[in-house]
């Protein structure tokens, strides 16, 4: 769409891009997951190749998910955002086009290396040093593109959806500037310029903090737009939004060394990490009690809008999943829950509950208003994706609970003698049907994802360029 003279002509073209992609890549992302959930049930679909044995294509499908869905997501709703929110066109088409296509590339050659065994073997941050220069020059031109379209805005308020997108923009990009830092000893292979201890301190005040900002941060910012826009409410408390706001980006950056616990990093780095998971406890619960207090007198609307029903599940999960993670923070509890697949159960209550179905519920808001249509194809088809995301989500979450502490008794369990009483092989005996369910819920959360696609393609194919056009200049 070519620059219009109207003030409110938006760039819709980058906003729809990153929409669509958001759903392809959501579909490869946890197709992925299915099958290696599957691998773990019959270990011999890893077919005895090395480029699809789980240990190579775990770290894909995490990045398919984290980046690949969630940052396109993330893309789509802050381009949006903020541009109706300013009433302000993106400050430069360029430099968004760039953005999109230099963040398909990225995932592209994930896609490409990970599988090679071309791998960092830092957690979600896999990626070798070409690819991460590539990364920090597309995150440094969001950032402009975000920032810049704020300067230009026509209102002298900045919303406090994009005070969360600013501040997930700004960390990233600090966060993956310093933990990349390497030493490249060819195209292919570099070592972390830190080593041991201090290696581990920065990759887990990074990988806490790609959770804290990218996966919490950024997707705040699209709960405190969507879920008042969908219920048709102000947010309930403007003034909690700002106070959750500062506390959350003061307090999560404390946080990674709870991933650390009982290791070699010093023991006060490690109780200062819990101390602060434990008080993050209370602005997550604020932004959590300050999106459902948002459905004041419109609790109603959840009979009969699935997207709603969407935004609010999510913000069930969020809260959580905000609530369990200080609980496992806690170093008594740690000793249990550590390295079993509780752990797991805690991450996808947060990426399936929380990321993934805000995500699709600020999409179907979004999609048919960027296309230039009433509503999505299907309303039948969201409520039933709704409950496959759901369900899928429970089963999931409470098999890997079961798992992991199933596991971490079996593994504290020792004989009179001091000798352990079971096998880690008999631990992984009593996992196998926990990992059967899993595998199922994964495969529903995957059926609704495949469900968002056709509807989605039902939307976009019918829409009018025309309608498009007079949506951006009447928005």
């Amino acid at each position: 769409m070519s620059t219009a003279t109207t003030p409110t002509a938006y760039n819709y073209k980058v906003v729809r891009q990153f929409a669509v992609m958001t759903v392809i890549w959501g579909i490869v992302g946890m197709a992925m997951g299915v099958f290696i959930a599957s691998q773990l049930v019959w270990p011999e679909l890893n077919f005895g190749l090395p480029w699809t044995s789980f240990g190579r294509l775990r770290p894909l499908h995490t990045n398919a998910v984290i980046f690949a869905f969630g940052g396109s997501a993330l893309f789509a709703t802050s381009y949006y955002v903020v541009q109706r929110t300013s009433q302000a066109r993106l400050v430069s088409d360029g430099l968004a086009a760039f953005t999109f296509w230099g963040w398909q590339a990225v995932i592209v050659l994930a896609v490409i290396t990970l599988p090679m065994g071309l791998t960092s073997t830092k957690e979600y941050a896999e990626l070798e040093w070409p690819i991460d220069i590539l990364i920090a020059v597309v995150w440094v031109s969001y950032a402009l593109v975000f920032f810049g379209t704020i300067m230009k805005r026509k209102m002298k308020h900045i919303y406090v959806g994009n005070w969360f997108f600013g501040g997930f923009i700004i960390t990233v990009a600090v966060l993956h500037i310093v933990n990349s830092m390497a030493v490249p000893v060819s195209l292919t292979k570099s070592y972390s310029m830190y080593a041991g201890a201090t290696d581990a301190m920065i990759q887990w005040w990074y990988g806490h903090n790609a959770v804290g900002f990218f996966l919490t941060a950024g997707f705040l910012g699209m709960m405190y737009y969507f879920v008042p826009k969908q219920a048709e409410r102000p947010i309930y408390s403007y003034r909690l939004s700002i106070v959750h706001f500062w506390a959350l980006i003061s307090i999560y950056i404390w946080a990674g060394p709870h991933h650390l616990h009982y290791t070699a990093l010093p023991d006060w780095a490690q109780s200062l990490g819990m101390v602060m998971s434990l008080i993050l406890l209370a602005p997550s619960w604020g932004g959590m009690i300050n999106g459902m207090m948002t459905l004041s007198g419109a609790w109603h609307k959840l009979r009969t809008d699935p997207i709603l029903r969407f935004l609010v599940v999510a913000l069930a999960f969020y809260g959580m999943s905000t609530f369990e993670g200080p609980m496992m923070a806690i170093k008594t509890v740690n000793a249990l829950s550590h390295y079993t697949d509780w752990t797991i159960g805690h991450v996808h209550a947060g990426a399936l509950g929380w990321v993934a179905m805000i995500s699709i519920g600020s999409l179907y808001h979004m999609i048919p208003k960027i296309f230039g249509r009433e509503a999505m194809y299907s309303t039948p088809l969201i409520n039933a994706h709704f409950w496959l995301a759901t369900i899928g989500t429970v089963l999931y979450i409470v098999a890997m609970w079961v798992n992991g502490i199933t596991q971490g008794l079996m593994w504290r369990a020792v004989n009179v003698d001091g000798t352990p009483t079971y096998s880690f092989v008999e631990a992984l005996e009593a996992s196998h049907p926990g990992y059967v369910v899993r595998m199922i819920g994964g495969a529903f959360f995957l059926l609704g994802m495949l469900l968002m696609a056709y509807n989605v393609w039902r939307t976009v194919r019918h829409s009018k360029p025309a309608e498009v056009v007079a949506a951006a200049q009447t928005a």
